[in-house]
């Protein structure tokens, strides 16, 4: 059970990276509170990287804070399909922050930004997708094919 000053402390926290995050806006990406009375649920913007088959693709992703953040990582998934070997079917990505390696420390600025480099540099060997993640090493042409296929049909 969260007491209430539990919550009353996570409430402040995400206060305070919601207006860090507009004083300081990340490079490729976005968050913030869906409705500012509920400072629990946020959409967030990823962009995808220059140079990359997400490149002009913006992605939705849905920011859910657990009551007792930061002792917690928030649930972050992806809105729009994204064809990637580190995100699963139903939009989860596959990054030790969000599960095992979650710190207090971190900050979704810094999630944020680890899923823009995730974008960059897909992890193959630790995937959700293992399909996609054997076409990424094997058949890296047809591999980024399909990703700006669904890139430009479901993140333009």
């Amino acid at each position: 059970m969260i007491s209430e000053t539990q919550e009353k402390n996570s409430l402040k926290r995400i206060n305070k990276e919601y207006n860090d995050l507009q004083r300081n806006p990340p490079f490729g990406c976005s968050a913030a509170p869906v409705d500012e009375d509920n400072m629990y649920e946020w959409l967030g913007f990823i962009f995808g990287p220059d140079g990359t088959p997400y490149e002009r693709g913006t992605f939705q992703v849905s920011i859910t804070y657990p009551k007792d953040y930061p002792f917690k990582s928030p649930v972050v998934k992806f809105i729009a399909k994204i064809y990637h070997p580190n995100v699963d079917s139903n939009g989860l990505i596959g990054l030790d922050i969000l599960r095992d390696q979650w710190n207090p420390s971190l900050t979704i600025d810094k999630i944020l930004l680890s899923i823009c480099s995730l974008l960059d540099d897909p992890n193959p060997i630790l995937c959700f997708n293992h399909e996609i993640g054997h076409q990424y090493l094997e058949d890296r042409v047809s591999y980024d094919i399909k990703a700006r296929e669904w890139t430009i049909n479901y993140a333009s």
